[in-house]
């Protein structure tokens, strides 16, 4: 049986995807579940549609972090925060931190692990296929 999946199932497909099941799989866990809806030809032009807004947002959101990441490239980001005498910070810089400040997506900040020390640093960056380093200048209040 053919389905439109509607959120996205593990090990079968994401949110839009047209997928062949079994008819007790479909009829049994997916539809009652409102994971899918029959492939009807309004439901499938329905899922078109809604790659289509998502290839859409992805191209646009690529287009402003380029341009967030060029503006960046030129000045570093500071971020001041409460450090002891050692320079060791009391609460660290994550990457949700420094999403805020730098106005990027939280998910383009490839941050290994947390920052805890007074300094500056390049944290890499990357959205689909762009690339690029963001400078961090962290100071003490």
């Amino acid at each position: 049986m053919k389905v439109v999946l509607t959120k996205d199932v593990r090990d079968m497909g994401r949110m839009g995807a047209t997928v062949d099941v079994a008819d007790g799989h479909a009829l049994n866990y997916l539809i009652p579940r409102k994971l899918a809806v029959l492939a009807t030809p309004h439901s499938l032009q329905q899922a078109e549609l809604y790659k289509k807004r998502v290839d859409d947002k992805k191209s646009i959101d690529a287009e402003l972090v380029a341009e967030r990441l060029a503006a960046l490239a030129e000045t570093p980001i500071t971020i001041v925060k409460k450090a002891n005498e050692k320079g060791h910070l009391y609460d660290a810089v994550d990457a949700g931190a420094i999403a805020a400040v730098a106005e990027l997506p939280e998910e383009t900040i490839k941050l290994e692990k947390p920052i805890k020390e007074l300094g500056t640093f390049e944290v890499p960056v990357s959205f689909g296929e762009i690339f690029g380093k963001v400078k961090i200048v962290i100071e003490a209040e």
